[in-house]
Formats: C-alpha cells, structure tokens, sequence
C-alpha cells in the first residue's frame, strides 16, 4: 500500500498531441502510452474533438470538473456526462467524439489492456466515516476533492485533494476511511 501524491503525478502530451494528461499510476512501472496493462489518470478537456484511439484497451470516464461533456462513442447513442453521472465504460479502441457541454471539464480515465485484464470505477462520497469493501485485486483510491484519513489493517495514511491510495493485492479487505472528500476507486482485476 502507497500514497501517491498529487505533486508526484506525471504529465505528459496525450497521444493525438490536442492535450496533456496527468497519470497518477501505471502498470508496469514505467510503461509508455502504448505498452501499459493498466493505466489510471486524469486530462482536461478544453475543445471538441475525437478521442485517442488505444487498440485492445477498455476505458472508463468519469467527470471530476466542469459543466459535462456529450460522448459520442461509435455504435451506441450519444451520452451527456456530468460530475452527477455514474463513471462510462466503453472501448477504447472505436472512435469517439467529445462535445463540451458549457466550458472545459477535467475527466478520470481508467484504462485497462483486454487480454486478461478488467476494471471497475466507483464514486464514493465521504461525510465522516465509512467502509468501503475492497475486491481481491489491485485498487486506487483517488481523493478527488477535501481530504481523508485511511485506516487498514493496522496500515494508516492520510490524503489530500489530487492524491492517490495504491493498493497491491487487496484480498478481499476493507479500507476504513474518515473526512469529508470526494472519491473515486478504481479496481484493476486480473482474469
């Protein structure tokens, strides 16, 4: 288990070079934009445009800022996104269109390669306490906004906006957790 702090999260350009995103944790370490099995990280959107396309990758979107974007991802029906939408899951390999709604918004991308690998991204609101059940594989907690303090087994850390909980190999615990925060956990499953 390690903390990842906002002040540590790499920058780099995005793929099709309109942007840059901030990739708060990759596997393998150091892996580039074309050779991860997992990535997790965050961009901002300031114009239309098309998506980055990663062949074999699946991806999850959530919206962390701004006032929504509509996805247009090929094959289904356009989707509006907000900061009040449940995280989207769709291929990263087919085109998608992004339309901003009223200004740039900031979004949460978990990417995961298909063969053998799978994800899940969850909001989770926290106004004092609560335990949140972790799944039997690699998880991160993002404390997208205000802060919190975590407990698990006998392990103890504090996050701030932008930081990140790493947890390798959850097995099956739960992570106790305290403050007023915004935060979104990602789940990277093998199999």
């Amino acid at each position: 288990m390690g903390i990842l702090r906002a002040g540590d999260h790499k920058r780099m350009p995005w793929k099709n070079g309109k942007g840059e995103t901030v990739e708060i944790a990759v596997f393998p370490p150091g892996a580039s934009i074309n050779d991860f099995d997992w990535r997790i990280s965050m961009a901002t959107v300031a114009e239309d445009g098309p998506f980055s396309i990663f062949p074999g990758i699946d991806r999850t979107l959530a919206i962390l800022d701004g006032n929504g974007v509509v996805l247009d991802v090929a094959g289904t029906s356009p989707v509006l996104l907000t900061t009040a939408s449940d995280p989207l899951a769709f291929p990263a390999d087919v085109p998608v269109a992004a339309r901003l709604e009223d200004g740039a918004i900031t979004d949460l991308n978990v990417m995961t390669r298909r063969n053998g690998l799978t994800h899940t991204l969850i909001r989770i609101d926290v106004d004092g306490s609560k335990t949140v059940p972790l799944p039997p594989s690699t998880s991160l907690l993002l404390c997208h906004r205000g802060a919190l303090s975590f407990r698990r087994d006998g392990e103890t850390g504090a996050l701030a906006a932008g930081d990140a909980l790493l947890i390798d190999n959850a097995a099956a615990t739960v992570l106790e957790i305290d403050g007023d925060a915004r935060c979104y956990l990602a789940s990277i499953i093998t199999g």
